[in-house]
């Protein structure tokens, strides 16, 4: 299909500059393994799983085949006051994979709806137990956890929030951010600070609302969305620690490292803590189909289900349309299977250490080159702003590789590589060195 057949009049494309995007279009017409097919006929590596989703590679035959026979058998059924056999298997199936007694699965859509819907389960759990003063909510600086209003609100980026003013949420605060410049460069290894990062948090930001309005915390396990960055050693486990002894929900935004991503089941099985809730979507059906979630320790649950109301009134009003819709659902149950049975998630860590080995190797040095960040299956590299234009140095360079056949993400500065977990050497060889080229151009 050649360019002209494409009326561009009408599609306003999300997280994404229109106005140099019809002039030079980017669109996919097809997709198999690791390759796109593109409009003009050209085959471009998809080195970002297209955004985290795609862990299993692209068009796999038991995720197609299980969503094509359950159209045929239950394409929708309403989730209010009944629900649907896959959407119990679905939960059953996520919640045996969850560390601790994260045994509670609420489903939505995307990661967006995850973000909003594990808030309003923080407010509503406090509010069963007594405790409806607890109302403030702490995020991290750049962290990312949607575009809902309250996921907007906790998250931390600035260009997410400028536009929306006086709408996003009022009782919310931000810690600082998890990155060091004097840790510029990690392997696989956690960064040990020589200063508590989480001294602001306990000396300022506690005392200042009062731990005893605090509902919840929410951080990203690796803040994905900002460029790969990752936690200093001891950071999960000592905010934990710190939620534990003022009665706060700690809650994890696993969108992007859940279901692999860190070569476990999820970040939280990485660090070795279990947070209160876990948001999860994106690989959870290989992006084949949209599908999203909390999952949420017994205590939640049950805290909601103590209640003196009649057996007849809802306990915990919230929902969606969509939630746990069967076709959704049963791409989940097929792509869990086939992360099993293809010991995918395993593979990711190894290939994984692969790709950071090539990242270290290749740009350290290079020009503009100021940080490389390595973990799991993901890497970045992060490249010095161009006087007066934050961000157009990544972007040149994303277009050259778009154009060299070679799909990465521009955050900012940093170029992100997060290939699915299929991913061979002779890919991430031709990624990287892809990379390499394009960062030499602009240099």
């Amino acid at each position: 299909m050649a360019f002209k057949d494409f009326n561009m009049d009408n599609h306003w494309l999300p997280f994404t500059p229109n106005r140099h995007f019809r002039k030079e279009p980017r669109i996919f017409v097809g997709a198999d393994g690791m390759q796109f097919t593109t409009h003009d006929g050209r085959q471009v590596i998809d080195g970002i799983s297209s955004l985290w989703c795609v862990g299993a590679g692209h068009n796999r035959k038991p995720i197609n085949e299980a969503i094509k026979k359950q159209l045929d058998t239950l394409d929708y059924a309403t989730a209010f006051q009944a629900s649907n056999d896959r959407a119990f298997e679905a939960a059953a199936m996520i919640a045996a994979m969850a560390p601790g007694d994260l045994n509670k699965v609420l489903f939505c859509n995307s990661g967006s709806e995850a973000a909003d819907t594990s808030m309003k389960v923080a407010l509503a759990y406090h509010r069963a137990r007594g405790e409806g003063h607890r109302n403030v909510f702490i995020g991290r600086e750049r962290g990312y956890h949607g575009v809902g209003f309250g996921g907007m609100s906790v998250g931390g980026i600035p260009a997410n929030r400028k536009v929306y003013g006086a709408s996003l949420l009022p009782r919310v605060d931000h810690m600082r951010f998890i990155h060091d410049p004097k840790h510029a460069y990690i392997h696989h290894q956690e960064p040990v600070w020589d200063e508590d990062p989480l001294l602001e948090l306990e000396n300022r930001i506690l005392p200042l609302h009062d731990p005893s309005n605090v509902a919840a915390i929410i951080v990203e396990p690796v803040a994905g969305s900002a460029g790969w960055y990752l936690p200093p050693k001891g950071y999960l486990q000592r905010l934990r620690d710190i939620c534990d002894k003022h009665g706060i929900l700690l809650i994890f935004d696993e969108v992007i490292t859940g279901f692999g991503r860190m070569g476990t089941n999820f970040g939280a099985d990485y660090y070795g803590v279990v947070p209160d809730m876990l948001n999860f979507a994106k690989a959870v059906t290989n992006g084949v189909i949209p599908l999203g979630g909390v999952i949420c320790r017994d205590k939640l649950y049950d805290a909601m289900m103590k209640t003196d109301a009649p057996e007849h009134v809802v306990e915990f009003f919230h929902g969606y349309t969509y939630s746990g819709h069967p076709v959704a659902c049963a791409g989940a149950v097929a792509t869990l299977e086939l992360f099993k049975n293809e010991q995918l998630f395993q593979r990711a860590g190894e290939m994984g250490k692969v790709l950071g080995n090539a990242f270290h190797s290749t740009f350290k040095g290079m020009p503009n080159v100021i940080g490389i960040r390595s973990m799991g299956c993901a890497a970045a590299v992060e490249l010095a702003p161009m006087a007066g234009s934050p961000g157009k140095r990544g972007y040149d360079i994303f277009l050259d590789c778009f154009k060299k056949g070679a799909l990465v993400r521009p955050a900012g500065d940093n170029i992100v590589i997060a290939p699915p977990y299929i991913v061979e050497k002779q890919h991430i060889d031709t990624l990287v060195n892809t990379l390499a080229d394009s960062i030499k151009a602009h240099a």
